[in-house]
């Protein structure tokens, strides 16, 4: 069987048309999947600061009008609850895009630093290893933030909780480091897209347009406490892990969130094979 689906892909490609594959489609065509569904929470799990895993406080996470919220409007002040929600899924290589806008006011006591500011925790510690007070993920945090009414602030920065990335071979130094994209102020949605090629290299996209490129993620540094040092053993390459929204105290709306996953089959006659992947996996070819 699959030297008859070969013939037929290189006879596609001989006549210069996209290969057929068994079920239809190219194995040109992008299949992002939809990490949040426009309904409910469903594949999703919250971790708030000073709670157990699972227990979502004042519904801070939550969908309304088919958009996936971090809100506030039930607390009655911040009190350093920062909240994380989990996809249940774990990603080596892939894209992940999330649009995202600040609404409203932030809440009382939240830090000066939080306001319109969230965040794609990407390759990030499971969140059942999460001490209960721990208040960051292990992770890489691309940042998604707003202007002000006046003066420059970039969004898709990058930020390192418990992490350590590396730019031309040479260690960053800081927590966080700026993109260069434009400043988005107001209410209207704003697209960042990140690029995550498992231990190797990370891009970030805003408008299609890389904004930010750094390599070697891995376990290390501070900024991240109350974890279980078994968790955070540094030097660790980061390979792969979960994705994760922030709640950081600023209402925040996601109307998507979706994920281009970059590791499967890499064998051409597999009726699962896509000519974009840059990983094999090819347990999964069919």
């Amino acid at each position: 069987m699959l030297s008859v689906v070969a013939g037929m892909l290189l006879l596609a490609q001989v006549e210069g048309q996209q290969p057929v594959r068994p079920g239809g489609g190219s194995a040109e065509q992008r299949e992002w999947i939809q990490l949040f569904n426009g309904k409910d929470m469903d594949g999703w799990v919250p971790k708030i600061k000073g709670y157990a895993l699972g227990e979502n406080y004042a519904e801070t996470f939550r969908v309304e009008n088919g958009h996936l919220k971090a809100a506030y409007d039930k607390y009655s002040a911040f009190d350093e609850r920062y909240g994380h929600l989990f996809h249940r899924q774990k990603f080596s290589h892939y894209i992940v895009a999330a649009e995202y806008r600040f609404v409203g006011e932030q809440v009382a006591g939240g830090p000066g630093w939080a306001l319109r500011n969230n965040g794609l925790m990407l390759h990030s510690q499971a969140p059942e290893t999460m001490g209960k007070d721990q208040d960051f993920p292990i992770s890489i945090e691309a940042q998604l933030l707003g202007g002000g009414p006046s003066g420059e602030r970039t969004t898709a920065n990058v930020c390192t909780p418990g992490t350590e990335i590396f730019q031309k071979g040479v260690m960053v130094k800081g927590h966080c480091r700026n993109s260069s994209s434009d400043t988005y102020r107001g209410d209207g949605w704003v697209r960042v897209e990140v690029e995550v090629l498992g231990p190797d290299r990370v891009r970030h996209l805003v408008g299609g347009r890389t904004v930010l490129e750094y390599e070697s993620p891995q376990i290390g540094g501070g900024n991240v406490i109350n974890f279980n040092p078994a968790v955070k053993i540094d030097g660790k390459p980061l390979s792969e892990g979960y994705i994760a929204i922030q709640g950081e105290s600023h209402p925040t709306e996601f109307r998507k969130i979706e994920l281009l996953n970059l590791s499967g089959c890499m064998k051409p006659a597999a009726a699962n094979f896509k000519s974009y992947y840059v990983h094999r996996d090819d347990t999964k070819c069919k």
